[in-house]
């Protein structure tokens, strides 16, 4: 085997997060498959002889199915070349690099997983909202607001969840704001508790909507709020101040 894989973590995007490795790896690649979620700014300084795979899985807008992406790597491999897919966040939170990860090792292909910072931390951070609080929340969970579709039912407790005292982090889930706060307020989460929904997180035009759990379906609806977005949940969210956002 002459090639070699990379699952390779962007960060939450722009240059500033990305770190050292993941800049090493994606300059000596050879191939790179991407999508739009590392952003312009990074997807703008890709080695221009690198042959440039776009997978295009942005929402519901796949110009590649999981399957093709993944036989795509382990062709461009067992032809000797050094691979990189480039994802955003962190490979392995809620980005299918698990599954890509089994799937090369399956064809005996060599990989290599370089972390990326992710975005149900740094995102809240970039605002002001921390996701621990010794006042406010002493444990954080991380929640995928999409879940695949062929399950028979879902994976989520939503009565366990709206227990929770903590902080609930969602990624992927602007489409499903309506269920999610809903499904939270039958299991018994308080209609008031504090949302904000970050979208396009560290990027220029980055924008943040706060309100109620009761009421913050309807507001992200009249702001037209849109992916990519996370979704913080819980009495951290006190601490945005709009007025003290770096300029």
């Amino acid at each position: 085997m002459r090639g070699k894989a990379f699952l390779v973590g962007s960060g939450p995007g722009g240059l500033g997060l990305l770190t050292f490795r993941a800049r090493e790896v994606i300059d000596s690649a050879d191939v790179i498959l991407y999508d739009q979620l590392p952003g312009d700014e990074i997807l703008s300084t890709l080695p221009p002889d690198a042959e440039r795979i776009d997978c295009g899985k942005f929402g519901g807008d796949h110009t590649l199915e999981q399957r093709e992406i993944e036989e795509i790597m382990i062709a461009r491999v067992m032809e000797g070349k050094r691979v990189v897919r480039l994802k955003g966040g962190d490979p392995f939170l809620f980005g299918r690099g698990g599954e890509e990860l089994e799937a090369l090792r399956e064809h005996g292909v060599p990989v290599e997983v370089v972390p990326g910072v992710t975005s149900a931390i740094a995102v809240p951070e970039c605002v002001g909202i921390p996701v621990t609080h010794r006042r406010y929340a002493s444990a954080v969970t991380v929640i995928t607001g999409h879940e695949d579709p062929t399950k028979p039912e879902s994976a989520l407790d939503w009565e366990v969840l709206a227990r929770l005292r903590g902080t609930i982090v969602i990624l992927m889930g602007v489409k499903n704001l309506p269920g999610i706060a809903a499904a939270l307020m039958e299991h018994g989460k308080n209609p008031l508790t504090p949302v904000a929904v970050i979208e396009r997180g560290l990027r220029t035009d980055q924008r943040v909507t706060v309100g109620p759990l009761g009421e913050i379906a309807e507001i992200a609806k009249e702001r037209g709020v849109s992916p990519p977005a996370v979704i913080v949940i819980g009495d951290v969210v006190h601490l945005y101040d709009e007025s003290h956002l770096p300029r």
